[in-house]
């Protein structure tokens, strides 16, 4: 015997943890409550919020001959030749230092910029005149071909966000990821902030996925291996009835932007590295209203919820110590 299904949300709607009005036998969480979000959103007439649409990308932004440039700066292609250790000298470590903390100032200068009706090639601007005025060059310009100097993550999308002409709107969230190249290392943090008044369930997105870094962050210690942190996060974004998207990763950074080490969000049983002193990697957690599902536009970059449901991200670039970790990211 066949099962009708609903066809269309009842007027009160499950819990989290409840089967899903539509009779699949999932839970809610895991099944239509993202997109309950989004038509509820729709119905209320916030046009804006009917999803995120490319805008119009401006050329790439110049950067002045005097600033050392990564090896990828002018053909895209970052080299692979003779990798570098994941546990670094006490030179490259500070070195780190003073680029994490040079990113971490460009993040909270252009993150002091998000208001409704700035355009987020507006913050790109920004950010890349901040990174130049410390002597940095901005990391994600011309890796692999991205056109910009920062990720500018709105709404739905998840991560890769392009810069361009599309202006931010009272509702919106947007995450900025910066990264910078200076002293022949990369320092790479970001944050989601509120584009003016936002709704309450933006709002919890948002604090959930800050406790989730911080818990994650706190699960790093030398002698264990690197899924505790993804078991931390997970863990915490289950409980709130959220999902990990797990696309993405952190990743070990230095003198490369990317390195091979790779720091799942969720709890992976093969991700058995163990910590050691001396290594630096992020963590940058994205953490989704709905499903943890993703979908990438044409562009080839910007990744956006397969369901429509906000995502939102913040992210740290860490040392593990002899005691437990440092944040290298302040500023």
């Amino acid at each position: 015997m066949t099962t009708q299904f609903a066809r269309q949300a009842p007027a009160v709607l499950p819990g989290a943890n409840d089967p899903c009005w539509c009779g699949s036998g999932t839970k809610y969480k895991k099944c239509h409550r993202g997109a309950d979000a989004v038509e509820a959103r729709k119905k209320g007439g916030d046009t804006q919020r009917q999803g995120i649409r490319p805008g119009v990308i401006s050329p790439r932004r110049s950067v002045p001959m005097h600033i050392p440039r990564p090896d990828y700066a002018e053909t895209g292609r970052p080299s692979r030749s003779g990798e570098m250790s994941d546990v670094k000298s006490p030179d490259v470590i500070a070195r780190m230092r003073r680029a994490c903390k040079a990113a971490a100032e460009v993040l909270q200068l252009t993150g002091a910029a998000v208001r409704p009706g700035i355009a987020t090639d507006e913050l790109d601007a920004i950010a890349h005149e901040a990174y130049i005025q410390r002597g940095g060059y901005p990391s994600t310009l011309n890796y692999h071909g991205f056109p910009k100097s920062l990720c500018t993550s709105v709404n739905e999308v998840i991560c890769h966000g392009i810069p361009d002409s599309r202006v931010l709107v009272e509702g919106d969230i947007v995450n900025l990821d910066i990264t910078i190249f200076l002293d022949g290392v990369h320092g790479d943090c970001n944050a989601t902030f509120f584009v003016g008044k936002v709704d309450s369930e933006s709002e919890r997105l948002v604090r959930v996925t800050r406790e989730c870094l911080d818990l994650g962050i706190a699960a790093v210690k030398p002698g264990l291996p690197i899924n505790v942190i993804g078991r931390a996060i997970e863990d915490h974004a289950t409980k709130n009835g959220l999902s990990v998207v797990r696309a993405y990763c952190g990743h070990g950074i230095g003198e490369r932007f990317h390195s091979a080490l790779q720091i799942p969000h969720y709890y992976e049983a093969d991700a058995t590295t163990m910590m050691k002193p001396g290594m630096t990697f992020t963590i940058e957690p994205m953490i989704n209203l709905g499903h943890w599902q993703h979908r990438t536009w044409d562009d080839g970059w910007t990744a956006v919820t397969a369901d429509g449901s906000r995502s939102a991200q913040f992210e740290h670039t860490i040392l593990v110590t002899e005691q437990g970790v440092e944040i290298l990211t302040v500023p």
